[in-house]
C-alpha cells in the first residue's frame, strides 16, 4: 500500500505500521524530517509544505493521515496572550479528501476550543475525520502540558527529542489502530 504521512513530524503515528508499505512522508521543518528519517530510513522524506503536496500528490496514494498543525486549534490557545485566527487548512483538507480523494484518509487535529465544523470521532486528546469507520477504543490519556520530557518519551516509546515534539505526537499505538481499521475496512468490502 502507497501511504502519504502528511505533517508527519517525528513520526508518533508512523511507529508502529511496520515497513511492508511504501511511506511517503512530508515535513517542513528539515531538523525534524531529519530525526523522522533517522527512525524510518525505509520511508521517502519529502521537506515540503504538506498543505500543497497534498494537492499536487493526492492521485499517486492508496491512504493518506494528515495531522495539521494544531496550535491555532489546541484549547490551551484561549489562554494565550497572543490571539490569532484558526488555521482552517484543516478543514480544507477535509473537504478536499471527501470529495475529491479516492482512496482512504484520514485527518487528525488535537480536541479544539470551539465546536468543530465538520463532525470528527474523538480519540484520546485527539479527534480524527476519515472516510472508513474506526471503532471507539480507550487509550491511556496524558496531560501534554504538564508532562516531562522523559515521561512524554515513555508515553509515546519514542526515544527523547524536544518535549514539543513529543507533546505533538499521535500516540503509536493510535497509529497502529487506526492503520489496521483502515486495512480491516478494505478487507471487508
Amino acid at each position: 500500500m502507497k501511504i502519504l504521512n502528511l505533517y508527519a513530524g517525528i513520526g508518533g503515528n508512523r511507529k508502529l505500521w511496520g515497513d511492508e508499505h511504501e511511506i511517503t512522508a512530508v515535513e517542513i521543518d528539515p531538523e525534524i524530517a531529519k530525526i523522522y528519517q533517522d527512525h524510518f530510513p525505509k520511508d521517502k522524506v519529502i521537506i515540503a509544505d504538506a498543505h500543497q503536496y497534498l494537492l499536487d500528490h493526492f492521485k499517486e496514494y492508496d491512504f493518506i493521515w494528515s495531522s495539521p498543525p494544531c496550535p491555532s486549534h489546541s484549547r490551551m490557545r484561549l489562554n494565550h496572550k497572543k490571539k490569532i485566527y484558526p488555521n482552517m487548512d484543516l478543514y480544507q483538507e477535509i473537504i478536499f479528501l471527501k470529495h475529491v480523494f479516492k482512496g482512504k484518509w484520514l485527518v487528525e487535529n488535537v480536541i479544539s476550543y470551539y465546536k468543530p465544523l465538520i463532525k470528527p470521532q474523538k480519540i484520546g486528546r485527539h479527534y480524527f475525520w476519515s472516510n472508513f469507520d474506526i471503532k471507539p477504543i480507550e487509550v491511556k490519556s496524558i496531560n501534554v502540558a504538564k508532562t516531562t520530557k522523559e515521561e512524554l518519551s515513555k508515553y509515546h516509546e519514542i526515544p527523547i527529542t524536544k518535549r514539543q515534539y513529543l507533546r505533538n505526537c499521535v500516540n503509536p499505538k493510535i497509529g497502529e489502530y487506526i492503520l489496521n481499521c483502515k486495512v480491516k475496512n478494505d478487507t471487508s468490502k
